[in-house]
């Protein structure tokens, strides 16, 4: 009776360790930027293991918002993304030039390719919870040439992530 006792008992401690991240993002970059440049983008894929939402995304280094670039009658549009951006579970969503991205305006610096910046997504998981997954972006002229492949600074949610509020 103790060994099933002793068993239930590591299997509930084991358990959450084996569950999937809630979030994984790949490839992070962000544009590089040239002196008195005020704005960027950034760009990524985010895969969900369960349905979420990001909501927003912040930094230290700049004002952030989620973009979509858009081609309407021939003339290119970019506005903000009302109400968050969809991740459907296991599917990833690519944030790239030309589509979604994340605006990073008023630069409070030049952003030189081999740098980094910090990002901290916003989300709203399955459960309802607004959680938040802190990244770091390399900075570069384009993007990573591993389309596919998991980068070095692929980052997971912690599943018990701390609540962000608005």
């Amino acid at each position: 009776m103790k060994l099933l006792i002793t068993l239930v008992a590591v299997t509930s401690l084991v358990q959450p360790c084996l569950a999937a991240d809630p979030l994984t993002v790949q490839d992070a970059w962000v544009r590089a930027t040239v002196p008195g440049q005020m704005a960027t983008g950034a760009y990524m894929r985010i895969t969900a293991a369960d349905n979420a939402k990001l909501l927003g995304v912040n930094t230290p280094l700049a004002l952030a918002s989620i973009h979509q670039m858009s081609m309407s009658q021939g003339v290119m549009k970019m506005a903000a993304v009302q109400g968050g951006l969809d991740l459907p579970a296991g599917t990833a969503v690519e944030l790239k030039p030309g589509g979604y991205h994340v605006m990073l305006m008023d630069l409070k610096q030049p952003f030189t390719a081999g740098a980094s910046v910090p990002l901290t997504l916003v989300y709203r998981d399955a459960k309802g919870r607004e959680q938040r997954l802190t990244i770091t972006a390399s900075v570069g002229m384009s993007g990573p040439k591993t389309t596919g492949q998991a980068m070095p600074q692929a980052m997971h949610a912690n599943p018990h992530g701390s609540a962000v509020k608005h």
